[in-house]
């Protein structure tokens, strides 16, 4: 089971008691995954249908708590299971009624959540019916699919109530509310009332961290022994040149000193060839010594480039 499903299921296994949260709830669904259809015909039709079978069956439980109904709900046969609950006539009127809505709405009405309590019911209802969350080991993404700009907008507002910053995409025939800072996704899933999700959210946020911290040092490190050693090669190098050509005779005691003892420990650190020289330098000293060989170097390289190009 993917994290998205492990959220879905920790929020339908909790129904809120109070009827207004109910409804909020419901409205959330409704507002996602309800097909409202009229016909002289046929009459008001509200159709619920999801891959989903604990989708339905809350719906089912919701409208059951705040209407009595008689609908059931049915699996059409496939690839893949489709779970369906279909109102008609005097129930999908009452229905419609209880959510302050017309077929042509997509919108909740601003009734349906005056409450912060009903404001959480309604976001839990739209991510239970066209959410989903990406696992947090990975990147950090929480998207709700709308079918319409206008009900994207109001998704984004009721989420903004919380001040959790939202935005809106277009994708084919959809409008997606998106969040991609972890911040924000965390205040998502206390808000839908999902604390074991949380938690693990959490913990995956810990362990990436600490991962990141990691590697950050070790890159740092690596880099470091890279320099270090970059540089060593470069001073024996200039040292052996300094040796070959000129000796280390016309040197003067420190710095024929410092070159003899960074040849016999090429791997050496600054601190180290300090302490092995007599009396012992410290690193800056040593460095001093250091760049004035590889300077000494450079002048021998250019005199020999004058004089074979003269």
């Amino acid at each position: 089971m993917s994290f998205s499903q492990d959220v879905k299921k920790e929020i339908a296994s909790a129904i809120p008691e109070a009827r207004h949260c109910c409804t909020a709830f419901l409205s959330g669904i409704t507002l996602l995954l309800s097909d409202i259809s009229y016909s002289p015909s046929s009459g008001l039709r509200i159709l619920y249908q999801s891959e989903n079978v604990a989708v339905i069956r809350i719906c089912f439980t919701l409208l059951r708590k705040t209407i009595r109904i008689s609908a059931d709900v049915q699996m059409r046969s496939g690839k893949t299971p489709v779970y369906r609950l279909m109102l008609k006539g005097k129930e999908a009127e009452e229905t419609l009624t209880l959510l302050k809505m017309h077929p042509g709405d997509r919108q909740v009405n601003s009734l349906l959540y005056e409450r912060s309590c009903c404001r959480r019911n309604l976001i839990r209802g739209a991510f239970l019916a066209g959410g989903s969350v990406s696992d947090p080991q990975g990147s950090y993404h929480m998207e709700i699919v709308c079918s319409s700009m206008e009900c994207a907008e109001n998704l984004k507002e009721i989420i903004g109530s919380f001040n959790v910053e939202s935005r809106i995409t277009g994708r084919k025939n959809s409008f997606i509310v998106y969040l991609k800072e972890g911040d924000d996704i965390v205040t998502m899933l206390n808000i839908m009332e999902a604390p074991g999700a949380l938690m693990d959210m959490e913990n995956a946020r810990i362990y990436k961290d600490m991962r990141n911290t990691v590697n950050r040092r070790v890159n740092c490190e690596t880099a470091n022994i890279k320099k270090t050693v970059s540089a060593a090669v470069r001073q024996v190098n200039d040292i052996e040149y300094i040796k070959e050509k000129r000796g280390f005779g016309f040197l003067d005691d420190a710095l024929r000193e410092m070159a003899e003892v960074r040849l016999a420990h090429p791997e050496a650190a600054l601190k180290e060839l300090g302490n092995f020289l007599d009396p012992p330098v410290g690193k800056s000293g040593v460095n001093h010594r250091l760049r004035k060989l590889s300077s000494i170097a450079d002048d021998l390289r250019r005199n020999q480039y004058d004089q074979e190009n003269s």
